[in-house]
């Protein structure tokens, strides 16, 4: 299996090779337990540019925003769990608990975020609206999320 998850530099570098003019789309988040909500989402969100970038929250700031337990997945498994799937192109790693930073480094074209989010709510948005990049929240697919799984995971 070749490289995984990139270092911002080398995915930057990666982007600016890519033959023609490309939508990069760009979406982020925990991403601990893969499940089909996930997945349905990641699906919508290649289907709104021709390249997927999932920023993945390390697991440091996975415990800074989720709690001491989690994350339950290591960030270079949960990597590579989101590589292997079709729809997405490229994976990096980001230390902070938000996306800003990368956002503000690769420029996406396209910034995606779950229906659990408003444009009010995206810590992200003005970054990506600053340099002329396109804001969207995607459907949400209810009744799926790693804190159920877990809790339904207690519970018997």
């Amino acid at each position: 299996m070749g490289q995984v998850i990139f270092s911002w530099q080398e995915l930057k570098a990666q982007l600016t090779r890519r033959p023609g003019r490309e939508r990069v789309v760009f979406t982020n988040g925990c991403f601990d337990l893969l499940h089909v909500g996930h997945v349905r989402y990641l699906k919508e969100a290649k289907a709104q540019g021709d390249c997927l970038v999932v920023g993945l929250n390390s697991d440091q700031s996975v415990r800074e925003l989720k709690g001491p337990t989690r994350p339950l997945n290591d960030e270079k498994s949960r990597g590579e769990i989101l590589a292997a799937l079709e729809c997405v192109d490229f994976v990096t790693v980001f230390a902070e608990r938000t996306a800003e930073k990368v956002i503000g480094e690769l420029r996406p074209d396209i910034y995606v975020k779950g229906g659990d989010y408003t444009l009010d709510t995206m810590i992200e948005a003005p970054v990506v609206l600053s340099y002329g990049g396109i804001v969207k929240v995607l459907k949400f697919t209810d009744g799926f999320s790693t804190t159920s799984i877990i809790e339904k995971m207690k519970h018997q």
